[in-house]
């Protein structure tokens, strides 16, 4: 946002607040101003997360999110704001040299394709397979067909061109392609077609998978172009279900023999919804909400107790799960399954949370069993923030379990 577009509220915000900064802690000032910043490198990097956050609330429209977070950051560092355009600086310079990558992708691709494919295959079109599936791959005779189960019967699929075969498998998730590749051996080297997989690699490794599409053109020529090894290989958080942590604890009862001693097993259960726009939705219930009653509620119109609503993004195989807020008397929040930037809150819902005094940040680390799944999340911290201060405070974790992944049909983009 340009400074002759920012709103007069901001500007006028920025204005008192630095006033305010000079007439009690003017030799401070004058120090961070004349030399090198005087706070701690912890402190500076929580100013510099919140004013990077209050930013993105400002962008959004958000301006009581944006002005609530510009006042934590300039009170754990006045000078943050000189900081952050520091960083910009340099991200932007950073950019500019890698700006000649940005649409090379295809270009890589095609040249890598060109130079390491295998030519023996499906009438001389070029795939990339590397790793043990190469090895398979070329012990295969050259004309490939699908064989009858009776033979006094004919196969229609033999009448397609390989062009056609692959154009319908196109129109697969990834799960239903490599069912049809353990048909046969036609049907697996139709499934290892470049094109399937780029399209998988297009459509779920965009932000906040990743930090920019940049991001994977090194994770691309690390595996030779071979993409379905790069989408099962490099993490990714499953957007076609839910993942969910079943937990116990033991609860002692009350009993009139003083000689028979009663525990209670209390099982609850722990929610993750994610959406492709960066939204999360976090659910705690107890043992009266089944799953198969939960999930196909679990949407962001629900409202119930124990519901946080959020903002999530990875890092290698960390989840980051941001400034989840109780969503349980929240106005309705509608989501579209093509919107990438983040929802923007409405003025009814902002207005509903200016008391909130407590958000919530969960850091969970990604896993995959077997290889490929990306179905384990293991719950790593969990703290709460006071908006007013910025203070972290983790939240005692006692009987935890990991998330796994249950894919979900109605969930599938």
């Amino acid at each position: 946002m340009s400074e002759q577009e920012e709103p007069e509220e901001l500007a006028r915000f920025r204005a008192e607040w630095l006033a305010e900064l000079q007439k009690h802690d003017a030799p401070r000032i004058q120090q961070i101003q004349l030399g090198p910043p005087t706070s701690a490198p912890a402190t500076l990097a929580s100013a510099l997360d919140l004013y990077r956050r209050a930013v993105q609330h400002e962008q959004r429209g958000e301006l009581d999110d944006a002005l609530r977070s510009y006042r934590q950051a300039f009170h754990l560092d006045p000078n943050v704001d000189q900081a952050y355009n520091r960083e910009e600086t340099l991200a932007a310079q950073k950019q500019a040299g890698q700006s000649a990558k940005a649409n090379q992708v295809d270009e890589l691709a095609s040249r890598v394709e060109k130079s390491l494919s295998l030519k023996s295959v499906t009438k001389g079109k070029e795939i990339v397979v590397t790793g043990t599936l190469s090895t398979v791959i070329r012990s295969f005779p050259q004309n490939l067909r699908f064989e009858p189960e009776n033979e006094n019967e004919p196969v229609l699929l033999n009448r397609l061109p390989d062009e056609l075969l692959v154009l319908i498998i196109r129109n697969l998730d990834h799960t239903s392609v490599e069912r049809f590749a353990a048909v046969n051996r036609k049907a697996r080297i139709l499934s290892l077609d470049s094109v399937i997989w780029r399209e998988f690699i297009r459509a779920v490794y965009k932000p906040p998978q990743v930090p920019d599409v940049d991001a994977m053109i090194p994770v691309i020529e690390r595996h030779l172009s071979d993409y379905r090894r790069v989408y099962i290989e490099h993490p990714r958080v499953r957007l076609d279900g839910v993942y969910i942590a079943i937990c116990h604890y033991v609860r002692p009862g009350l009993s009139e023999n003083h000689w028979v001693n009663i525990s209670h097993l209390i099982t609850y259960h722990r929610y993750l919804r994610f959406f492709p726009n960066g939204q999360v939705l976090s659910l705690l219930a107890n043992e009266e909400h089944s799953p198969k009653h939960i999930v196909p509620i679990l949407k962001p119109t629900l409202r119930m107790k124990g519901l946080l609503h959020g903002t999530w993004y990875l890092s290698g195989t960390t989840v980051y799960l941001t400034d989840l807020m109780d969503s349980s008397g929240r106005s309705s929040l509608p989501i579209s399954r093509d919107q990438l930037p983040l929802i923007p809150l409405t003025s009814s819902s902002s207005s509903e949370n200016d008391n909130t005094r407590y958000v919530f940040d969960m850091t969970l680390k990604l896993r995959s069993r077997p290889l490929g799944r990306w179905n384990i999340l293991d719950m790593k911290s969990y703290a709460s923030v006071n908006l007013e201060t910025g203070d972290n405070e983790p939240v005692a974790l006692k009987h935890e379990r990991p998330f796994w992944f249950s894919k979900v049909r109605s969930y599938a983009p």
